[in-house]
């Protein structure tokens, strides 16, 4: 296992860990309630990281890196409702773009 990312807000970690699950890489949390130690313990032992098998290491890195998706906002063929373009699934009626 490798850490491929590692913060001290424990949102980002979760966020980093969502984008890697969605394209199928497994990752492990680690180090998610030493904030509490800050203080007690350097500043870069009291990160939230996110790990991945060594295998999925280098398409982990390129997931994390793209930039978020930018464009018009889209309008769901099956109920209507009008999405931004960073999302990709209808959160009314949960159709794919």
């Amino acid at each position: 296992m490798k850490r491929v990312f590692s913060s001290h807000n424990t949102v980002l970690a979760h966020h980093a860990r969502n984008l890697l699950e969605a394209e199928g890489v497994g990752t492990e949390l680690r180090n998610l309630m030493l904030s509490s130690a800050m203080g007690e313990l350097p500043p870069t032992e009291c990160q939230a990281e996110v790990w991945v098998d060594e295998k999925d290491v280098a398409r982990a890195e390129e997931i994390l890196r793209r930039p978020p998706e930018s464009g018009p906002d889209w309008l769901c063929s099956s109920c209507g409702e009008m999405s931004g373009a960073q999302f990709h699934q209808c959160w009314k009626c949960e159709a794919y773009r």
